[in-house]
């Protein structure tokens, strides 16, 4: 088992930045991949951003160029820079860890104001 915990949502006007955080306990040395998804009420939840143990990863088209995913030196952490952030950012985030399975974080609000 893999425990998932989000961390750095909130509301910011249009243009700002935030930084997500998600640590991954438990398991962790089964962990092949950790990503970003984002769902808003009504819609599916889609991916964002995706980084595997080999630092390949994955851009959801409408965050190219604004959104970068890295990991933290103790490779069960990720972050998720999130700069020019417009309004149809806003959604819950969701941290998914890869591992012998699929484990999800609670989720985080990110509101972007006009």
């Amino acid at each position: 088992q893999v425990q998932v915990v989000e961390s750095g949502g909130g509301s910011v006007q249009a243009g700002g930045s935030l930084r997500l955080s998600c640590a991954a306990s438990g398991r962790t040395f089964t962990i092949k991949s950790m990503g970003w998804y984002r769902q808003t009420p009504g819609q599916q939840r889609e991916l964002v951003a995706r980084i595997t143990v080999d630092d390949r990863t994955d851009y959801a088209d409408s965050v190219k160029g604004r959104f970068t995913i890295a990991r933290g030196s103790a490779k069960d952490t990720v972050y998720l820079q999130m700069n020019s952030l417009k309004p149809e950012d806003t959604a819950v985030y969701y941290c998914n860890v890869g591992a012998l399975g699929s484990f999800w974080g609670q989720g985080t609000q990110v509101t972007v104001s006009s």
